[in-house]
């Protein structure tokens, strides 16, 4: 299995008739990493994804899954890649392990590594006490478990996640996030779309931004990401805190009272580490000092602005 190659995509293009769902995507998913893929609804995301399931031919540009070219030698591809998309349906009637015994077969596993697979993915996913039910009765984020384990059946060096917390409690997405995390520390490429940007910002080490078709430039991303943004500050003493502020330079105009916690617009990290530093000194009990929103989220919400004002000025 190889994990030297990752996805790398170059001025991608798919129209629908009159509908441009990709214009121009770019970039390289690395080895090792997770990638979030960020857009608003009708972005082109899925359309995306599809073609580097090789399930969906561009019209231009190239893709690369794994070192292959799914329009080339779309078998190749389909061995490095593991494909989760945000609804998979299953075999109502069979249960979980043999429902994973058969994707191994399908996969060109012998009966006995299908069966030995099986088993290790039902204890990955926690589907233990439901392995010898029909997929019939699992909940929706049960569902989500199998079609996870589905997508790894066959070690894939390369996972497109599509939504994968769909429908999973807070536990459970807690293990999802442990394990996308352990899957990509043992080198594979990892491609995860939802809209929970939160969700993203945990377990991704870097994202791909698409709206209208468009991947935003990396230097754009890293812009985004810097401009201001405000941040949560939370004391003991929230007067000696709202004082402290004060004292350290920030107009009271600017100071925002959200529930039990202050809201201060700050213009980089460095001007956090700054005013952070002069409510130590000022001896403020601080027990809260964090971004409002995680950088997945700040640099979409930016990156959105940008996005809007170039279409109000079109």
């Amino acid at each position: 299995m190889s994990t030297s190659h990752g996805i790398v995509v170059e001025g991608l293009a798919r129209s629908f008739g009159e509908v441009h769902a990709v214009r121009s995507a770019s970039f390289h998913a690395k080895p090792g990493q997770v990638t979030a893929l960020i857009g608003p609804n009708g972005s082109g995301k899925t359309t995306l994804m599809l073609m580097l399931a090789s399930l969906l031919a561009p019209d231009s540009g190239t893709i690369t899954v794994g070192g292959h070219d799914p329009m080339v030698d779309a078998a190749a591809v389909r061995k490095e890649i593991g494909w989760m998309p945000d609804i998979l349906g299953s075999w109502a009637t069979l249960s979980v392990r043999t429902t994973l015994e058969i994707t191994g077969r399908l996969y060109h596993l012998s009966a006995e590594d299908s069966r030995r697979r099986a088993e290790e993915l039902i204890q990955l996913v926690g589907l233990a006490e439901l392995a010898n039910q029909p997929t019939r009765v699992l909940s929706r984020g049960q569902k989500q478990r199998l079609s996870l384990a589905r997508a790894l059946v066959h070690d894939p060096s390369v996972l497109l996640l599509d939504e994968p917390a769909s429908g999973l409690d807070p536990v459970a997405r807690i293990e999802l996030r442990k394990l996308v995390r352990l899957l990509a520390e043992q080198g594979k490429t990892i491609l995860v779309s939802s809209h929970v940007l939160a969700e993203l910002d945990e377990m991704s080490d870097t994202a791909v931004y698409l709206n209208h078709g468009v991947t935003a430039s990396d230097e754009s991303i890293e812009q985004a990401r810097a401009t201001s943004r405000a941040w949560r500050l939370k004391a003991t003493d929230m007067t000696a805190l709202r004082a402290g502020l004060l004292k350290a330079g920030v107009l009271d105009s600017d100071i925002t009272i959200d529930r039990s916690e202050l809201l201060v617009t700050l213009t980089s990290e460095e001007a956090a580490a700054t005013l952070l530093a002069s409510l130590v000194s000022f001896k403020v009990p601080v027990s809260t000092f964090a971004p409002a929103v995680g950088d997945l989220e700040h640099a979409f919400l930016d990156l959105s602005k940008i996005d809007s004002s170039k279409g109000a000025s079109a």
